[in-house]
């Protein structure tokens, strides 16, 4: 359905900051260099007494397609470097406390991980070292201005193009091209395989032995969005391993279920202070479909078409936080926020679960958008009505170009009504 699409992926150019004059020191409330930042909690607006209370204030840094950071392959280290730490500088003036990462877009790494090549998003050229460890320097930064940083991994994408050619003849996806599916123009590893499934999750986990990461974060993709005229070919592995299951779509819904529970258990052991966090497409079902869905109507369904229950995700109590994509403006009528947000706060009621909501700053003054993204004060009336939910603990912006770029100026809104101060994450 027009409009209901995820989140679009954009070039991006990270630059020098443009100064920014907000109220308030941010740099006051940064921690002694070394200290590591706590989690943050629930919101600040509308505190009653003992101070503001804590919410966490996070951005998405984009790396597929270079969509925010590096701003083009093949930069030098130091203007990596220099563009990596100009960006968390740029959370610390927008007084947020978290930034999403995105540490393995496609099947490879912006760490020395002994799974999977270093992203061609860096060299321009896929397993070259880049001469540094961007996630590494990016954890300890973070940490420095007292931000978090949540390790943001894609399960199982591998290529954003079909032609296995483009990846270095090591990659594991050309060891083992009985991994991989081709589907919508791109390469995937196949969820129904056992033995895919380990590996992603080895490859993913490696990072958190590795590195103090505050969140294993993920977005929306898991098996992919629905390409019309195409199927995605997994008959042999269904074929092998679906017995038992009512249908194919139960199946693919226990693979990735699999993956969700397990990565949730082995972070603990690992490292048992990171937290797990899940960023779906904000339509889990529509009431139509479920009467336990949303009043929506939304063209994708996350349970039916992705085959991730993340409603159910978060009953079971996999998950330490959710932060559903809910990028649609207040009275949209297929999606409407003011629907999703009541709904998604319902879900995550009585459960371990902390809920952020996702916000598309993209979308703000954008040609095509409906008029209510024309208007500056569109996030900001996002954030005020959320205050009357307080299951909502925090918002994350998509994405850190247009953190910087401020388009109407409404992230600068959004920070002058409701962030009047940095909110230490402690």
């Amino acid at each position: 359905m027009a409009g209901l699409t995820r989140r679009r992926v954009t070039a991006g150019a990270a630059g020098a900051l443009a100064a920014t004059a907000l109220s308030g020191s941010a740099a006051a409330m940064a921690p002694e260099p070394g200290a590591r930042a706590v989690r943050p909690g629930v919101r600040a607006a509308g505190a009653q007494g003992g101070g503001p209370r804590r919410e966490l204030r996070g951005m998405w840094i984009a790396t597929v397609a270079n969509t925010d950071w590096p701003s083009a392959p093949g930069l030098s280290s130091d203007e990596q470097r220099r563009e990596l730490l100009d960006l968390l500088d740029l959370a610390v003036e927008r007084r947020l406390n978290a930034v999403m990462f995105q540490v393995r877009p496609t099947a490879d790494a912006f760490w020395p991980s002994s799974y999977e090549p270093w992203s061609a998003y860096l060299t321009g050229v896929q397993g070259r070292a880049p001469g540094w460890d961007p996630l590494g320097t990016a954890v300890q930064e973070a940490h420095r201005r007292g931000l978090e940083l949540h390790a943001w991994f894609n399960p199982y994408r591998v290529s954003m193009t079909a032609d296995p050619g483009t990846l270095t003849p090591s990659h594991p996806a050309r060891r083992h091209p009985d991994w991989v599916v081709t589907y919508g123009g791109k390469l995937y590893y196949n969820p129904g395989l056992p033995e895919v499934r380990r590996f992603v999750e080895d490859a993913m986990l490696d990072a958190v032995r590795r590195y103090p990461v505050d969140a294993v974060h993920w977005d929306d993709y898991f098996y992919p969005y629905p390409v019309a005229g195409q199927t995605f070919q997994d008959d042999a592995a269904f074929a092998r391993y679906g017995a038992g299951y009512p249908d194919r779509d139960a199946w693919r819904r226990h693979n990735i279920d699999l993956l969700v529970r397990e990565t949730a258990t082995r972070i603990k052991q690992i490292r048992p202070t990171t937290r797990f966090g899940i960023s779906p497409f904000g339509v889990w079902r529509n009431a139509t479909t479920d009467p336990l869905g949303s009043a929506t109507a939304a063209g994708v369904q996350t349970y039916d078409d992705l085959h991730a229950d993340t409603r159910g995700w978060v009953k079971k109590g996999w998950l330490d936080y959710i932060a559903p994509q809910v990028y649609w403006n207040i009275g949209f009528a297929a999606a409407d926020y003011a629907v999703l947000v009541p709904w998604w706060s319902q879900v995550v009621a009585g459960t371990r679960a902390e809920l952020y909501i996702g916000e598309a700053l993209y979308k703000v003054g954008a040609a095509g958008q409906p008029a209510a993204w024309q208007d500056a004060r569109e996030l900001s009336r996002h954030l005020t009505f959320d205050q009357s939910f307080p299951q909502v603990r925090g918002n994350v912006y998509f994405s850190a170009t247009q953190v910087r770029s401020d388009p109407l100026g409404a992230m600068s809104t959004v920070v002058a009504e409701h962030y009047p101060t940095r909110v230490r994450p402690a």
